[in-house]
């Protein structure tokens, strides 16, 4: 079977589903091809950030997120492991109406993604498609070859976009060189019922110790407990019981939530990569998210980062159809574009392992004081947030800012708004 079009997206991620439902909505032909079987399961709660709901609002999506599956939270309070409080950052700090993150039940933003995509553009979204190889012109890359439900498929393109993930299939078959870095920590995470009454989210660091806790719709907590990468099998062995007592260690005025953690079906482990490439484009092709850039959750900005991809190529695309130019440099506006950010947001989260993760008591001891300057410091503390918002280019200190933070220098703005909030307000 052959067919033709404008675009073809490969995985229908965060980013893929996005650029998807852009081009959609710009009336360019896009396929968008998603190796899965239908739209994602399983368990994964989800952080919206405010460039996260800009991004959907100006998609039409953001208002059909069901009220029943969102969660507004305003307030975050950074604590010490046992409980003390170290800092608390306020999102309404943040120009409105993107003034809080909004806590998800699992997959409901991208269903919704999916769900618009399809109604703007029926049959664009294919399932059980499998990736094989690339079709090209000489050096030009001029669309895929995949498999689908066994057949082999031949699409015809001018952009090929991998939005794979990490492990990219397309970024290999482009011989894009990448380095790919795993963390020596991945992620527990659950859904458990709440019991206590949290409504707002905590964030537990230690020594080699860190406990997200959000509140989720539904009377819900979403949570993720870092452990060893590649361990979650030997955390089951240690049984329930010793997994809700370390929890309880942690912060015990949640005992009552963490003991409805009754059946490892609750759990799921997501493991954490850093990919660094060369470049994103090449003639005839693209990547986005992922698998361009994948980042540590610190960030809190991974999926983020791909829309924002998906929304910035999108502008580009009908300029290059108008002109049927579609070399790597005429693609490589879209990566001038957008690398800046994303290489700002994966140092920001390097440093964070560094320092939130860390088992060093010196490393422990100069993060808690960073906490406590920032809870004092209005300056610092809208630059960091404005950074995990999405909002910010640069990184959030400067060296001078370091040297305040651990407390070495005196900040005599310290009470004083950044001028970059104005600039972010408008």
């Amino acid at each position: 079977m052959t067919e033709q079009t404008d675009v073809v997206i490969v995985g229908a991620g965060g980013g893929g589903a996005v650029l998807g439902l852009a081009l959609a909505k710009k009336g360019i032909r896009a396929l968008v091809l998603e190796q899965a079987s239908g739209p994602p399961g399983g368990l994964r709660g989800e952080i919206l950030q405010p460039n996260g709901q800009q991004i959907l609002n100006r998609l039409g999506v953001l208002s059909r997120l069901p009220a029943e599956a969102i969660k507004p939270v305003q307030l975050f309070h950074f604590c010490r492991a046992g409980g003390t409080r170290l800092c608390t950052v306020d999102y309404a700090m943040l120009p409105p109406p993107y003034n809080r993150a909004i806590v998800t039940l699992p997959n409901v933003a991208h269903h919704i993604i999916l769900q618009a995509l399809e109604s703007h553009a029926p049959r664009s979204l294919r399932y059980g498609v499998r990736f094989k190889g690339l079709l090209r012109d000489g050096r030009r890359v001029v669309g895929v070859a995949a498999e689908c439900r066994g057949k082999p498929l031949t699409i015809s393109a001018k952009l090929v976009v991998g939005a794979d993930g990490a492990f990219s299939k397309v970024r290999e078959a482009l011989a894009i060189p990448a380095q790919l870095h795993r963390y020596r920590e991945g992620y527990l995470i659950a859904m458990l019922d709440d019991t206590d009454g949290l409504d707002e989210g905590r964030y537990f660091v230690g020594r080699r110790t860190i406990l997200g806790l959000f509140p989720a719709t539904g009377r819900k907590t979403y949570l993720f407990y870092m452990i060893p990468a590649g361990t979650m099998e030997r955390v089951k062995d240690g049984g329930l019981l010793a997994l809700r007592e370390q929890w309880c260690t942690i912060d015990p005025s949640l005992e009552k939530t963490f003991h409805g953690l009754t059946d490892w079906s609750q759990t799921a482990y997501m493991p954490a990569a850093r990919v660094k490439t060369a470049t994103w484009v090449a003639d005839g092709a693209a990547l986005i998210g992922d698998a361009a850039h994948a980042m540590n959750p610190h960030a809190s900005q991974g999926r983020m980062q791909a829309m924002a991809d998906a929304m910035s190529l999108a502008e580009i695309v009908p300029t290059c159809l108008e002109r049927g130019d579609w070399s790597a440099a005429a693609l490589a506006q879209f990566e001038r574009s957008r690398r800046p950010q994303v290489t700002m947001l994966q140092r920001l989260a390097d440093e964070q392992v560094l320092f939130w993760n860390s088992g060093n008591p010196l490393l422990a001891y100069l993060r808690d004081r960073v906490f406590k300057t920032l809870d004092r410091n209005q300056r610092l503390r809208y630059r960091v947030l404005a950074a995990t918002a999405g909002l910010r280019d640069t990184p959030p200190f400067s060296l001078l800012d370091r040297l305040m933070a651990v407390g070495l220098l005196p900040d005599p703005r310290a009470d004083r708004m950044p001028p970059d909030a104005s600039a972010q307000a408008g």
